[in-house]
């Protein structure tokens, strides 16, 4: 397999990691919350979490090498318009996914602790849950934002980088 190939097939494998399992944990977590049983949402959420950091964490450190690696080896300048608008809406994710990983660790925390003193959950719960799902809207669709970026190559001239 030509280095090419195996950045290419190892970055398509770390998007679609990071779309996924960022589906996958917002569809589980939702499912969890809509049952308000501390103990279900504490477990869930706990997994969760360790999704973000063996899954999420490792696409999001890989994604940059990988794609840098590929312009290089492709031939493709860093300074071209939908390579620094991706690598914008990439920044932009990270925005939302920090505070995001945060509320995820708060919320199984809230949801333990409930479960332990056999408490229903505060309204704080509720308040970080409402944040947490708003924050997943604007970085899916910068996600997607990114795939028609890397599928389509778009001319973009963002402002005269010669």
């Amino acid at each position: 397999m030509a280095i090419e190939d195996f950045l290419r097939l190892v970055h398509v494998l770390g998007a679609t990691v990071l779309f996924g399992t960022g589906v996958g944990i917002a569809f589980f977590m939702m499912m969890a919350v809509r049952t308000r049983d501390p103990r279900i949402i504490a477990h869930v959420a706990g997994i969760v979490v360790i999704a973000d950091i063996v899954f999420t964490t490792t696409a999001v450190v890989l994604q940059p090498l990988t794609g840098y690696g590929l312009a290089r080896v492709i031939g493709w300048p860093l300074k071209e318009g939908w390579i620094i608008l991706s690598l914008v809406l990439y920044v932009f994710i990270g925005l939302f996914w920090l505070p995001v990983v945060w509320i995820q660790i708060r919320l199984r925390d809230l949801a333990r602790y409930a479960t332990a003193e056999a408490a229903t959950l505060p309204p704080g719960f509720y308040r970080l849950y409402r944040i947490w799902f708003a924050f997943g809207f604007p970085a899916f669709f910068a996600v997607i934002a990114i795939f028609w970026l890397m599928l389509t190559k778009p001319t973009i001239t963002l402002f005269d980088l010669n």
